[in-house]
């Protein structure tokens, strides 16, 4: 096997204080992975800093250090916690299963287990963690590109934190899952990045732009449609899809394709009018920041006109969320300064 296919097997940790269990883990594993061994709780831990496994399998009755107190011990440390544990161990009680899972371990085998089990039990979970991988990865890039876009505007980046922020307590007022607010948290701040192909003497030009301008930056909303792609489902559908219609208004006045009420998709509803609350609510070079009171008079004002009038109403309950929000992210007095949005609100 060449170093680089070696180095793409995932690295498994197996610990267990009896010799006869570790080889035949071995002889059950060897083949699609990279192996590390450890007979006590202490040279585990010391492994698991030094080679950072993907995966551990652990005996639960060790002498010393239990497979539990290890398992705690990793689940307690930022930097361990994510690697998935499987015990495998003798003690078959329902207590004992429970306590583990509690513990944080995605899985229990008991022995004496069958090779083929251990090997679909360690290539799920393997799965898993590829997934989630993808997944961080996947919001990573989200995060850059929105960054990216805040760089080439007049707005700061703390911007796109409190208005994704309102976005996913409006979600939540109106209904979304735990889940779907949570991906409109991390879609919302792809919403400008069309801007990017905004030419600097229109983006940032300090006064009003003629109709020519207006034109070119009316196009913003498509360009970051086609920079987020086509997709059949998922977080960058959502976001392509904000980019998209952010723009469009409840009556129809709105931009790229003047759609109207409810053909409109709730999402873009959602972020059009965080977006415009948090502009309204705070300082550019071309304005001072409007009160909140001021903001809430213009909201309402364009309630059935800019904005969907359910939204409107929904954004008025929880408004004293939001304003913890606008508080905790304030902008800082330095001026412009992209940051990443954390993963899921305080």
């Amino acid at each position: 096997m060449t170093e680089a296919a070696e180095a793409r097997r995932p690295t498994l940790l197996l610990v267990d204080d009896e010799s006869t269990n570790l080889q035949v883990l071995r002889h059950t594993l060897q083949a699609e992975h990279r192996l590390l061994f450890a007979k006590d709780g202490p040279t585990a831990l010391a492994l698991v800093a030094k080679e950072h496994p993907d995966l551990i399998l652990l005996d639960v009755m060790m002498p010393g250090m239990s497979g539990h107190e290890v398992c705690a011990t990793l689940k307690n440390d930022a930097k361990t916690r994510h690697i998935p544990v499987i015990f495998v161990t003798a003690l078959s009680d329902a207590d004992d299963e429970r306590k583990g899972l509690e513990l944080g371990a995605v899985d229990y085998i008991i022995k004496p287990f069958s090779p083929p089990i251990v090997q679909a039990r360690v290539r799920t979970h393997l799965s898993l963690v590829q997934a989630d991988e993808v997944r961080q990865t996947r919001l990573q890039i989200i995060r850059c590109l929105g960054a990216a876009a805040e760089y080439r505007d007049n707005e700061t980046g703390l911007h796109i934190v409190r208005m994704s922020h309102y976005a996913w307590r409006l979600a939540k007022e109106i209904g979304y899952s735990d889940e779907d607010a949570d991906e409109l948290l991390h879609a919302a701040p792809m919403h400008d990045v069309g801007k990017i192909g905004i030419p600097d003497g229109i983006l940032l030009k300090p006064g009003k732009l003629n109709d020519d301008e207006w034109a070119v930056m009316r196009q913003h909303p498509a360009i970051g449609a086609h920079i987020l792609g086509e997709h059949p489902g998922g977080l960058l559908k959502l976001a392509a899809t904000i980019a998209l219609r952010h723009h469009e208004k409840w009556d129809g006045t709105g931009y790229p394709d003047g759609l109207a009420g409810e053909a409109i998709p709730l999402a873009a509803r959602i972020v059009t009018l965080v977006d415009v609350f948090d502009a309204l609510t705070s300082v550019r070079p071309y304005k001072r920041a409007w009160t909140v009171d001021e903001a809430m008079d213009f909201i309402h004002q364009q309630s059935g006109r800019h904005f969907d009038p359910d939204l409107v109403t929904a954004f008025e309950r929880c408004l004293p969320d939001v304003l913890v929000f606008k508080t905790r992210w304030a902008d800082e007095a330095a001026g412009p300064k992209p940051a990443t949005p954390p993963d899921t609100p305080a």
